[in-house]
């Protein structure tokens, strides 16, 4: 085949694009696994490949520690430590998350980054230690790390055996680190002690770690003494200690101290197989530790204390140390102690080179159990409890039944009661004995000397004679001695006979059955649960423990008869009741062992304490009365655990109306007083701030509001807020806000008011505490269905009113909102301008957006009494055509009608004449004349604001105007209508009209008929008053005008009539056409041809048809 079949089309990618692929596609899985791989390719490339990139892309892998996914973030710190050893300059930058991860609420997490930990420690101090001029990098690092240190010591005391565990590993890490190393154990390439820092380091000095060291091995020796660790943690602890003692002689004498106190002393908490296997680990720790040449000067304690363990004498003789190390190790004590005498006297003399090494005696291999010269100092520091009793027990067999004579003179009781001065005597008066013991000369040269005295009294016999004379009289005191001491036998055996007889409880007694067993124990349980009143005189706290141990470790029909006693009355025995929680929280944790009268367990801890815990719950819950809420606020306040089931609980309960708001108040005590449970209370609470019922949400929502001001809770409670504000986007209600928890047990399709209140009412409570927050409102808006905009806008009303318009981010919401929220803005700034004047910052932003921005006039509404008259005058045409309703509500903010009740005083930019009179100025063509009558109609339906006074102002203003305003007459009729005693104003008004030659604007003069029409008959004289021609197209227009006025006119005397010229009374009288050409002609006459003109003319055809017959 072709090999160049199999050339690449592109070019490879390069390292840093690789990365930046791999961090990407990290970014955006949701699985675990991807996760995790591309992490890993990451850390192979940047560690091992590519180790120029680390320092750019360090930052993004570290962002992953906070990713959800605890293996994930697991993977992080693997890539932590890595880092950390190869590349320590980078140590700075990861100790911070390195914190943060070994406090991770995942025991996973943790126990990773404590591994981690120790290995960037030791490398951390490699770095500084070699480095010839200690940076800032190096101070912040080596400050982050004693933190770390500190955090890691505090988690020795944590509830997770795993987490206990890695911080004792750690502990035992900083211990080597910080300490000088033995001269003799072998090195590595790779180890590093307190004799590698430097002593001219500021920063660390050697003094400071090797004390800190110290006092991190008398926190590992006080946690292996601690009652109540448990079996993994006690033999990882000695473990440790162990391997400490093996390479770090000096704490040698410490660890064989603490690991015969454990013998002597093992933690109750511990299970018949954990003290089997802890014992098992302590015999293989103590022979370990027995071949170390360091432990030669401890070789009897340990001998005898693995004797006690069980341990074989072949196995204790072959794991004493070599003769070799313990010469080697002699020899450099010798040696450090001349040296220490040398600098102290400071001797001056220089040692002869040749001079021959002195070669110490070899040291022969110890005898068991004779291997330490004693001492009445050696006795007196070893003299224990323990070892007094054995002496004793073991002497009491050479107690003569009556006391001697010489014991009686020569005993001198001792005079002090000091414990220190007693052991001191003792371990004189031992001493003195066994020295003693030690000068006796052998048995044979007694012998021999007895020989020797019998020759000298008698030397009569030979020596051969003496010899079988002493042998015989040895013979007779064998016998003596044999025949005395098997007296002593048979007296022994016969007190053993009489002792064993009286033990045998099995010859006299039978077995009892299991039902009788099981029968009795009811029954001594029940007769102690009835002690109650006799319970005096501290009995009742041993009463209260001898029940909880027998409720939590025995049968279950024991736990129900305590269980029963218990809810029969809460009030009186919740202590009671808290004891056996807490004895089942031992049990769960691991603190307490079972005892061997106890059966196996029926269910597992969790489940019992669990059991137990929602059973207490429920029988609080039936009880009626005050006493039932603070009995359950106790309960969970004082129990040592909260399960999830009790949280379920509580959550039912306080969902409850009429258990009232001291549940949802617990809720809330729970959040502050149980860090542990405080994100999963306040989510019961969060939930309870969309529940359908009214009280309980509105509780909810304000005891959240309380906590929002805990710096701790107010980011997740904010986002807790928009999350539900973001539901209002979808089309139907999110799942999240049914159910019963929610007081919505059905689903619904559609938004509603109870819906968007429940996912708006956390939201508008935070507005007050929280203003930026309206922006969030604006976005989410946009997307609204129009049901839930319309809910929206009744629902903001008062929160917004409390922000008040100086609030700055409503300012800039005004001034920037986003696109389609344009109806929340302008009932936003209608609502702040309902009940008082807008301020100038909010006139200023409204007047810039409608100028800029948004061109609809509504939004000048809520501000127009901050505008300028020129600015409302120009804005009237618009505003005039919306609803009647807008109109309206216009008008009443110009008039100051809206707010007459709030006490605010009312300013408006144009008087209600002003108003009115602009408003029959509008140009027709911007205005339909239709639109321009309505609002003068809402305008004249506010009497309030249009007096008497008020329109006489304005028909004399329009009357001034030149041409005359369309509506003049429409005005003048309303105006008359509105106020009946204004007919001779009318009247003087109608005849300056006639003066105006008001007949030349057509609408104008229909509007004069009609008025003339409605007025008459004090109309009459204004009418009459009009030219023939005008008079007689009035009387056409109006045609009950004529048989009114010729009734009126032939009433006249003839004086008066005669001031009526003959054409008007013609006219009236309707019999000849009217002269058109008067000094009243109003255009000049038609210029007509002959063939035009009729025969008969009724009419002057040249004259133009009066006004509005055109």
């Amino acid at each position: 085949m072709d090999p160049r079949l199999h050339r690449r089309t592109e070019a490879e990618k390069a390292p840093s694009d690789l990365i930046v692929e791999w961090l990407n596609e990290a970014s955006l899985s949701v699985t675990e696994e991807v996760k995790v791989t591309n992490i890993c390719k990451v850390q192979e490339l940047l560690l091992n490949k590519e180790p120029h990139l680390l320092d750019r892309y360090l930052d993004d892998i570290l962002q992953f520690s906070l990713d959800r996914n605890a293996e994930v973030r697991k993977t992080v710190t693997g890539f932590i430590e890595e880092a950390g050893i190869k590349y320590p300059e980078v140590i700075p930058r990861l100790v911070q998350i390195l914190l943060r991860l070994a406090s991770d609420e995942t025991s996973v997490v943790a126990k990773r980054a404590l591994r981690a930990s120790g290995r960037i420690l030791r490398a951390a101090l490699k770095w500084i230690a070699s480095a010839p001029i200690v940076t800032t990098d190096m101070e912040l690092a080596w400050t982050q790390l004693s933190a770390l240190k500190i955090q890691i010591i505090n988690m020795i005391d944590s509830d997770n055996d795993g987490i206990r565990t890695q911080a004792v590993k750690f502990l035992e890490g900083v211990v080597l680190i910080q300490t000088y190393p033995d001269p003799d154990s072998p090195k590595k390439s790779d180890d590093f002690s307190l004799e590698d820092i430097p002593l001219t380091l500021k920063i660390a000095r050697r003094r400071k770690l090797e004390e800190e060291a110290n006092h991190v091995m008398d926190l590992l020796i006080k946690f292996h003494g601690s009652p109540h660790v448990s079996s993994v943690n006690l033999m990882t602890c000695m473990g440790s200690l162990a391997l400490i003692a093996k390479m770090r002689p000096q704490f040698m004498s410490n660890v064989i101290q603490a690991l015969q106190r454990l013998q002597h002393d093992l933690p109750p908490t511990l299970s018949d197989s954990q003290v089997t296997s802890v014992q098992k680990q302590l015999k293989l720790t103590l022979l370990g530790l027995m071949k170390h040449p360091a432990s030669i000067e401890y070789a009897s304690a340990i001998a005898k204390q693995l004797t006690q363990l069980g341990a074989k004498e072949q196995e204790i003789i072959k794991a004493y140390p070599k003769p070799d190390d313990v010469r080697r190790m002699k020899k450099r004590q010798q040696e450090m102690v001349a040296a220490t005498a040398a600098k102290r006297v400071k001797v001056e003399v220089t040692l002869i080179s040749d001079e021959p090494e002195v070669v110490p005696s070899p040291v022969p291999v110890p005898k068991l159990p004779e291997l330490i010269e004693l001492s009445e100092n050696f006795i007196a520091e070893r003299l224990s409890v323990e070892i007094a009793t054995d002496l004793v027990m073991d002497s009491m067999a050479w107690v003569p039944d009556t006391m001697s004579t010489i014991f009686q003179r020569e005993y001198q009781p001792t005079a002090t009661t000091d414990i220190n001065i007693q052991r001191q005597t003792i371990a004189k008066l031992l001493a003195a004995q066994i020295k003693q013991t030690k000068v006796k000369k052998s048995k044979k040269d007694k012998d021999e000397d007895a020989v020797m005295e019998d020759l000298i009294k008698n030397p009569t016999i030979s020596v051969a004679e003496a010899k079988r004379e002493r042998k015989r009289e040895k013979d007779r005191e064998k016998e003596k001695e044999a025949k005395a001491s098997l007296e002593a036998h048979e007296k022994s055996l016969a007190k053993v006979r009489n002792r064993l007889k009286t033990l045998k409880l099995a010859e006299v007694t039978k077995p009892l059955s299991k039902d009788t067993k099981e029968r009795m124990l009811l029954m001594a349980v029940n007769r102690i649960l009835l002690s109650d009143d006799i319970a005096v005189g501290g009995v009742a706290a041993v009463r209260s423990k001898i029940l909880t141990t027998l409720a939590a470790t025995f049968n279950p029909y024991i736990k129900e008869a305590v269980l029963r006693y218990i809810t029969e009355d809460m009030r009186n025995r919740l202590d009671l009741a808290l004891g056996w929680l807490y004895e089942e929280y031992a049990l769960l944790q691991g603190f307490q062992r079972r005892t061997t009268l106890c059966t196996k367990p029926q269910e597992a801890p969790h489940q019992a304490y669990n059991f137990l815990l929602c059973t207490l719950v429920s029988a609080i819950d039936l009880i009626q009365g005050k006493d039932r809420d603070t009995l359950l606020s106790r309960l969970y306040l004082e129990a040592p655990l909260i399960t999830e089931d009790a949280v379920e609980a509580l959550k039912l309960v306080s969902s409850d109306e009429t258990r009232g708001l001291a549940p949802l108040q617990l809720l809330k005590e729970m959040v502050v007083r149980r860090p542990t449970k405080q994100l999963v209370f306040l989510n019961v609470l969060l939930c309870h701030t969309a529940h359908e019922n009214n009280t309980i949400r509105e509780a909810a929502i304000q005891l959240v509001c309380q906590l929002y001001k805990r710096a701790e809770l107010s980011k997740l409670i904010k986002e807790y807020a928009i999350m539900y504000l973001d539901f209002l986007r979808y089309t139907i209600p999110p799942e999240i806000v049914f159910g019963q928890d929610r007081g919505r047990p059905q689903n619904e399709k559609q938004w509603t008011e109870s819906t968007t209140r429940a996912c708006l009412g956390l939201y508008l409570a935070l507005l007050s505490e929280h203003q930026d927050l309206i922006h969030e409102l604006a976005k989410v808006y946009t997307s609204m269905e129009a049901d839930v905009k319309r809910i929206v806008l009744r629902l903001v009303e008062g929160p917004v009113r409390s922000l008040g318009m100086t609030s700055p981010q409503l300012l800039a919401l005004v001034e920037n909102f986003p696109k389609g929220s344009e109806t929340l803005v302008t009932r936003i700034i209608h609502i702040l301008t309902e009940k008082s004047a807008p301020s100038a910052e909010l006139v200023a932003r409204v007047r810039e957006l409608y100028q800029t921005r948004v061109s609809d006039v509504r939004f000048l509404i809520p501000v127009l009494n901050g505008l300028t008259k020129k600015e409302v005058i120009a804005a009237l045409p618009k505003l005039i055509k919306l609803n009647p309703v807008v109109v309206k509500e216009v008008f009443n903010r110009l008039l100051g009608t809206y707010n007459n009740d709030s006490g605010v005083l009312h300013t408006s930019p144009i008087t209600p004449a002003e108003l009115l009179i602009a408003l029959h100025n509008i140009d027709p063509s911007k205005a339909e004349l239709k639109t321009i009558i309505k609002a003068t109609s809402l305008c004249f339906a506010e009497k309030q604001a249009y007096t008497q006074e008020t329109v006489v102002i304005v028909m004399q203003r329009l009357m001034d105007m030149t041409p005359l305003p369309t509506l003049l007459m429409r005005t003048v009729i309303q105006s008359l209508a509105l106020y009946p005693r204004l007919s001779g104003f009318v009247m003087n008004i109608l005849q300056r009209l006639i003066q105006k030659q008001v007949w030349k604007q057509p609408k104008v003069w229909e509007g004069f008929v009609k008025c003339c029409e409605r007025t008459q008959p004090q109309s009459f004289t204004v009418i009459l008053q009009l030219p023939p021609p005008q008079l007689a197209e009035a009387l056409r227009m109006a045609s009950n005008l004529r048989t009114s006025l010729l009734a009126h006119v032939e009433a006249f005397t003839e004086n008066q009539k005669a001031h009526i010229s003959q054409s008007k009374m013609d006219v009236i009288q309707g019999k000849v056409p009217c002269d058109m050409h008067d000094e009243f002609d109003i255009a000049p006459p038609g210029d007509y041809s002959n063939d035009q003109k009729p025969d008969t003319m009724e009419i002057d055809l040249s004259e133009p048809a009066p006004p509005g017959l055109d």
